[in-house]
């Protein structure tokens, strides 16, 4: 559709109408003109709300479906709708499905799903072979399918060879890296931080060492190999560390943090809530701090939803028999608007398709319209009418949010919350 957008503030630094209020008319889905008093024409519709504001599209680095296999949880079409209306014009799909999408016929189909959505959907394949972690998966043939990364959804290698030869394999078609990072063995029957929490509710505790040490393997491995490297929704301050020697050292490593180990704490678990049970497990406020630092500081390079629908029957049940994670695309922005400034929010909610290897559009005459709309001073808190997933596993409810996303434009196509 054409479109004019009415009176909004511009958060893009890479545009010349940055933190300018300005009229944006959009054109068989490119952005044609950008002014101040853009003349009505009867082919293009109007769109105005007060307080608006237009970012580049946001993206989303871990996002989880279900569809194929589990569509109970949440479907393509659904998942994409849902990212849409919270502000999410591009997302990358975790493999996690049934069948893993380890072959580039599960690639195809995945993209088929998302023809003509609003929302852009870009497949990780499986680093290996059925998500087992004993052969290396046909990268090659899934990266030629549309694949943007390669790697096992919460599953840490616990073959060092096996991802020093998937480093080196994939530098021969500049691919990336995917590599969660938490040793099995350290973390045993865990299912909570390792704490003065976990102690004082009985429950069997991951330290964080489970994490720090096999992030600390993986940098010797990229130094080793190189090649590229991400490092998922990282969770300690010691993590923090470990990747910001890496990258002084020039290593190509980059990494994100899920929006909950932003926001909340362990001490989240005190009534046992099973929304609170995710991977890696939510640290202590001293980690927290530092995770925000290292947003802040750039050592962290985008922030993901990890968006991850559970259906009830494997949800609502025992702490340790509970399934790990939680929905948060529909709460994303408004909750870290509650603990980041809104330029921070931005930049780490658009920088992850440049880890991809996406191209980044911004906000200047000619360039394809790739837009998300957002309010910033909006004051609510996030209630079960606010999800949208099939599933209603969330870590967010009644939490206090700031701002709220109104929808997107993307592929010529306006779409509302």
């Amino acid at each position: 559709m054409n479109l004019i957008i009415r009176k909004a503030t511009i958060v893009d630094p890479q545009s010349p109408y940055h933190q300018q209020i300005v009229d944006l008319k959009i054109t068989n889905g490119s952005i044609e003109e950008i002014g101040t008093s853009i003349l009505n024409i009867e082919t293009h519709q109007e769109f105005q709300h007060e307080g608006l504001h237009v970012s580049q599209g946001w993206f989303d680095s871990s996002v989880s479906m279900g569809e194929p296999g589990f569509e109970d949880r949440e479907t393509i079409a659904n998942g994409l709708d849902v990212a849409a209306k919270s502000g999410f014009t591009g997302i990358a799909l975790q493999p996690n499905s049934y069948p893993i999408i380890d072959n580039q016929s599960q690639v195809h189909f995945v993209k088929q799903k998302a023809t003509d959505a609003a929302t852009d959907l870009y497949p990780i394949g499986a680093l290996t072979k059925a998500g087992e972690g004993k052969d290396l998966a046909e990268m090659f043939d899934m990266k030629n399918a549309g694949a943007v990364a390669f790697g096992d959804y919460n599953k840490s290698l616990s073959n060092a060879n096996l991802l020093k030869i998937g480093l080196q394999y994939a530098q021969d078609f500049d691919g990336l890296v995917i590599a969660f990072c938490q040793d099995e063995t350290i973390k045993g029957n865990g299912v909570a931080n390792e704490g003065a929490v976990s102690t004082r509710l009985g429950l069997k505790g991951i330290p964080n060492l489970a994490e720090e040490l096999i992030v600390a393997r993986n940098l010797f491995l990229l130094e080793y190999t190189g090649g590229k490297l991400h490092i998922p929704t990282i969770s300690t301050a010691k993590s923090v560390a470990l990747i910001e020697e890496a990258k002084a050292k020039g290593l190509a490593v980059t990494c994100s943090v899920a929006v909950h180990h932003l926001v909340l704490t362990d001490e989240k678990l005190e009534d046992f809530d099973t929304r609170y049970k995710v991977t890696p497990p939510l640290r202590t406020e001293e980690d927290r701090k530092a995770l925000i630092a290292g947003v802040l500081d750039g050592t962290i390079d985008c922030i993901t939803s990890d968006h991850n629908p559970i259906d009830i029957e494997h949800k609502k049940m025992e702490f340790d028999l509970a399934k790990n994670g939680t929905i948060g695309l529909e709460s994303a922005f408004g909750a870290l608007l509650t603990v980041l400034p809104l330029d921070k929010v931005i930049e780490k909610l658009t920088f992850g398709k440049s880890v991809f290897a996406i191209k980044n559009e911004s906000i200047t005459e000619k360039n394809k319209a790739n837009l998300s709309l957002f309010l910033t001073d909006t004051d609510w808190t996030f209630t079960k009418s606010n999800i949208l997933s099939k599933s209603k596993n969330s870590a967010f409810l009644h939490q206090q949010m700031k701002g709220k996303p109104i929808g997107i434009y993307n592929n010529g196509k306006l779409v509302l919350a």
